[in-house]
Parts: C-alpha cells; structure tokens; sequence
C-alpha cells in the first residue's frame, strides 16, 4: 500500500465524503474516533477521513477475543493505519456474561463495542466516533426489523446520528466502498460471520443479493423520512408528557383518552419508567399493556401495577408500584 493512499483518493469521492461528514460533525475543527474492524467499509472510512481530516483523524479497533484470527486483524489495521500516519488504538476487554433477559451475543458484543470506543473517544478528546454502516447494511436492518414486526422507531433503521457516534456512510453503496480500498492497494478482511448462516444478518445477505429488483438508494429514503416521522412522535411524546403526565405522591396519572393508540404506547413506557427506572418493557409487551388498559381494565408489567378510573369525564390511567408478593 502506497504511503499517500489517502492522498491519492479521487478528489470527487473526497468532496461527497466531505459533504456527506460535514453535515454530521465540524470538519474544520472536530477531532474523529474511527471505528476500523478490518473490513472494507470501515478501512474504506479511514481512508476517506484521513483525507479529510488529516491528523484529526484517529482510529481504534475491538478486539472482542471471540475468535483466534481476532488479534492478528486489529494487528493488520494497525499496521495500515501506521502507514497512513494515523494515531491507532487496539481495544480489549472482558465481554459480560448474559444474564437473565439480556441480549443475544451479537447484541451483547455491539454493547461491548460501543463502550469501549466511547471510553476511547474521552481518552482521546475526540469529538465524535464514526461507524462505516453503510446503505446495504441499512436495507438489511429495515428488513430483518420488518421480518420482526417492528414499529416506527425500527423500521427507521440505522441513524445518521445518535449521540456521540456518526455515520456518514449510509449513502454509501458497499460496492463503492470495497473498490475505495482496492484501489489504495489493501486487501481488505472478510470477517467469517458475514457468511456463517449462523446469523440472521448473514442469511438474509445472501437471500437480498440474488433479489436484482430492490433498489437501495430508495430503501435508504425510507429509512430517512421513518426517522424524521421517528423524530416528531419522540417531539410530540416530550410534549403530551409534560401536559398528560402527572406525579402524585407515589403515583403517576396519566390523561389517556383522546390520543392515538401509539402516543398512549409511549406515554405508558414513560409512565412505566417513572414508576421503575430499571424497567426494560419489551415491545410486544407493553402493546399488550396499553390495549388492555385501553379496553378499561387493569394490567400488570414487572412490578407496575396501572388501573383504569374516570374523574369528571376523562379516562386516566393511574401506575403504582405493586406491592411485594406473598411468599407462603
């Protein structure tokens, strides 16, 4: 690989990357944390962010230990990164343990990942990290959700943003990517999940890349007007829970009638959340809570308990914390 292969990028292909993180992140003063496992997304991230960036460009791989050759790649991205004149950090930890209704190891391992580039990213004094998902991972994302049954806040798929981490390549097309890194001359890492039908992620991959119809770029427009609507119901739930949502003592009443039944949706999961923080309310769950308490009867979810009462006209729906059980 040529010293200056950032250098050497297509001076278009820099300008759209430019536009694409600008809109995200200060380009002209912000420090960035790339995520770089290896794969051709993510070198093809670095390569576009080092040319953009320069030395403000910094790089971090997560070893997650899961597999032998796991150490070898973060070695691998190093190596490149130091060719690149890019500051380059390998990550390692101890995964927790699944416990209880915790996630499966996919989702437990990108908990993990994110963790340990946000504790990075302070270290570092980075403004923000960036992640290589791109268009093809977002049309796989809004069809595994879809499969699930998944409701608005699914189906908007991968986000542009959230929080501290950035994603400026979702109007990317894995294909431009792969070639992005083949012409700066760096065989790219092919992680063995990406086939192993193990997966769900990989099984679905092989099914959509015999399916010529799907046009991605109008998957991906999907994905941004899901998000935006995503966006006003969060802004209309901020709302109708400081006008609908009351404490008192140790109670929370919440105004329920006249309400759509996805606003009364989230308005319970706040309710719920009030009464307990540490409650985790599955979808399916808390669906069947607000219906029940929508047909005028009392439910139950974890240890909140909600009942159902009329004063002066209006329907309101009051969450307590249950008593504890009896044990005989």
């Amino acid at each position: 690989m040529p010293p200056s292969a950032s250098d050497a990028l297509d001076a278009g292909i820099v300008a759209r990357f430019a536009r694409n993180l600008s809109a995200l992140f200060d380009v002209e003063k912000g420090r960035l944390l790339v995520a770089v496992s290896g794969g051709g997304d993510s070198l093809a991230l670095m390569l576009l962010a080092r040319a953009v960036l320069g030395e403000r460009c910094i790089a971090a791989t997560v070893d997650h230990g899961l597999r032998p050759a796991s150490a070898g790649e973060a070695a691998f991205v190093g190596s490149i990164a130091g060719r690149l004149g890019i500051a380059h950090t390998v990550l390692r930890g101890e995964m927790p343990a699944r416990t209880g209704r915790t996630a499966n190891l996919s989702a437990r391992a990108r908990a993990f990942r994110y963790a340990l580039l946000e504790a990075e990213r302070v270290r570092v004094r980075a403004d923000a990290i960036a992640t290589a998902h791109h268009a093809d991972d977002q049309l796989e994302t809004m069809v595994m959700r879809l499969n699930r049954g998944a409701g608005v806040a699914g189906l908007a798929g991968v986000r542009a943003k959230g929080g501290r981490v950035v994603r400026p390549l979702l109007g990317w097309r894995c294909a431009e990517l792969a070639a992005i890194v083949r012409g700066a001359g760096i065989e790219a890492i092919e992680d063995p999940s990406n086939i192993d039908d193990r997966f769900d992620r990989a099984r679905l991959r092989k099914v959509l890349a015999g399916v010529g119809a799907l046009d991605t770029e109008h998957w991906a427009a999907s994905a941004r007007a899901l998000g935006d609507a995503e966006d006003a119901i969060g802004w209309m739930v901020e709302r109708l829970g400081g006008e609908r949502i009351a404490v008192m003592g140790g109670r929370i009443e919440l105004l329920a009638d006249d309400l759509p039944f996805e606003l009364q949706r989230r308005l319970v999961e706040r309710a719920l959340r009030t009464v307990e923080p540490g409650i985790d309310p599955r979808g399916d769950a808390l669906a069947r809570m607000a219906v029940t308490l929508r047909d005028g009867r009392a439910a139950m979810l974890g240890n909140v308990r909600a009942t159902v009462m009329r004063r002066e006209g209006r329907v309101i729906w009051t969450f307590f914390a249950a008593p504890p059980r009896r044990t005989p």
